[in-house]
């Protein structure tokens, strides 16, 4: 191994025990009689997210090395790879040590947990030091954006031919199909155009998770992830309509009875069938058990379904709804819920919503369009007799949180796709741009600004990774689903932020694509769960497996 790799190895292991004084530091205030109370999990957010955070970083940080030692082991560590992983640690320790940010003005530092002291201690490690002094420093940031500029990018092979092939396949759509005309459609609040949907069925886009007996690819959530990042790298919403398909598909794949897989699946793969995820609730947010919209089971086994959803992408020109609604109002929270396959007639521009008892209003919005939202009026909508999924009442909160896995691994994707996007830009931009006789690129302060955003995309990207392996090997990976979208979210927002400053004055003007990135960007924090459950989820996962572990070994 390098000296580079060695060093952030032993600094790694260090950082883990400094976060598991955190953790005992946190189960000390949320859990103070031995069970966790959840009440305190919620009056101490700022701990428990914190911990969150902590713990997250600390998982960049083993994926980034894990990637590093890949690219050594195949001969393709070089001096970016190299300096990727200086400035990654040295940074990521740096944050863990002094303060941590989890918003724009909220830092979590060692302080509120009390370990002041360890937090010296892991500073004072050998390799933590260095790492310190020599990681993240204005030569090695001066050194990578140099060599970014001169056109190298750190390694992204996966180490698997098919993964590759398909990774430059679908770079080479985007590029020719999306890339040039994204701005423009976002401009014109502009659907998707059908032929570039059937161009992405052709590739297999709205099935690579469908089984292949189902007209699928039969791939896993990495080459899922793959898919959704090259096709977000040209417009955010070519990686979502794959999205919805992927949350269906699963859905129905893993809960539907033979009948539904064979009637949904293959339409669905193929992209004949458009599906969207019915859920969301106007006074509901991420609360989904106090969903309440209405599905009443009619004399001839037929479903009445009455009640708002909101927040429905692509709602319009979708065939099929994954619904998520109350069928037995006796029973209260998550046990009266069921999933109903919903079948609609696609809309026109003319007519959105043809068929009785379902109209939508568009929800007009800043970014993320080529598919739009909709709040959704159902008044009777009718529901065919199997359209209850998997034939089962009450299952449907229990169905819907198995996809929640796939669905963030996605999302985190979409961010790093949408993360290149701004880097591109940016560099781009830097690039021709000159002031002072100097191209932009010179200056200190935009080749920091790029040389961070490409080490913060790379780690984003390889913890995206690790959770979609995790996913693909059977492994529950609510954890490491949630870590990987909460910073993959982070550091599309930063990277669209700093792109827009890079750019000055250009970056506030529609007329730049940049513009639609930042917008693009910024959604990418709030759904699929926001970063605050993110990190809600996190935190207590990771105290109630410890907590398990612990009475176990008692």
């Amino acid at each position: 191994m390098s000296e580079w790799t060695n060093c952030a190895r032993a600094a790694l292991g260090a950082a883990r025990d400094y976060a598991e004084s955190v953790r005992g530091a946190v189960m000390a205030v949320v859990a103070p009689g031995g069970t966790i109370a959840p009440a305190l999990l919620n009056r101490e957010q700022h701990r428990l997210h914190g911990y969150a955070w902590i713990a997250s970083s600390i998982a960049a940080l083993e994926a980034t090395l894990d990637w590093a030692v890949r690219a050594e082991s195949a001969g393709t560590l070089g001096e970016t790879e190299a300096l990727v992983l200086r400035i990654g640690f040295g940074e990521y320790c740096a944050q863990i040590i002094h303060g941590l940010p989890m918003s724009a003005n909220e830092t979590v530092r060692p302080a509120v947990f009390g370990c002041e002291d360890e937090a010296r201690a892991l500073a004072a490690h050998p390799a933590v030091a260095r790492l310190l002094a020599e990681g993240n420093t204005r030569e090695t940031r001066a050194r990578l954006a140099a060599l970014l500029a001169e056109g190298a990018r750190p390694a992204e092979a996966l180490g698997d031919e098919a993964l590759d092939l398909m990774r430059g396949s679908m770079r080479a759509f985007t590029a020719a199909a999306i890339t040039p005309h994204a701005h423009q459609w976002h401009l014109a609040d502009a659907l998707i155009p059908d032929a570039v949907i059937a161009e992405m069925a052709a590739l297999g886009v709205f099935g690579v998770c469908i089984a292949e007996e189902h007209g699928g690819l039969g791939l896993g959530k990495l080459a899922m992830a793959v898919v959704s990042e090259e096709l977000s790298r040209g417009w955010i919403c070519a990686g979502s309509l794959g999205t919805r398909s992927e949350i269906a598909g699963e859905l129905i794949g893993e809960n539907g009875t033979s009948e539904q897989k064979a009637r949904w699946l293959p339409a669905i793969a193929d992209g004949s069938c458009l599906p969207t995820a019915v859920f969301t609730e106007p006074d509901t947010g991420s609360d989904l058990a106090a969903v309440r919209t209405r599905g009443e089971r009619q004399a001839d086994g037929a479903w009445r379904v009455t009640g708002a959803k909101t927040w429905i992408t692509h709602a319009a020109r979708a065939d099929l709804m994954t619904m998520l609604v109350r069928t037995d109002p006796a029973t209260p929270g998550y046990g009266g819920l069921s999933m109903l396959l919903a079948a609609k007639t696609r809309g026109t521009d003319l007519v959105p919503f043809p068929d009785a008892g379902i109209d939508g209003s568009e929800i007009e919005v800043l970014g993320y369009r080529g598919m739009k939202e909709y709040a959704l009026g159902l008044d009777g909508f009718h529901v065919a007799a199997d359209g209850l999924l998997g034939g089962r009442e009450g299952q449907g909160f229990k169905q819907l949180m198995r996809t929640f896995e796939g669905a963030r691994i996605q999302t985190a994707a979409r961010a790093i796709g949408v993360a290149w996007n701004a880097f591109d830009l940016a560099l781009d931009y830097a690039l021709g741009r000159k002031q002072f006789g100097e191209a932009l690129v010179a200056f200190p302060r935009v080749a920091d600004k790029l040389a961070l955003m490409a080490v913060e995309i790379v780690m984003a990207r390889e913890l995206t990774y690790a959770a979609a392996r995790a996913k693909d090997s059977g492994a529950r990976c609510d954890i490491e689903a949630g870590m990987a979208k909460l910073l993959g979210a982070r550091a599309a927002w930063v990277a669209a932020d700093n792109a827009v400053q890079i750019h000055g004055g250009n970056g506030y003007a529609l007329e730049y694509p940049i513009s639609r990135v930042l917008c693009d960007a910024r959604i990418l924090n709030i759904f699929e769960g926001a970063a605050e459950i993110q990190a809600q989820v996190i935190a207590r996962g990771l105290l109630a497996g410890q907590q398990t572990r612990a009475a176990a070994a008692a």
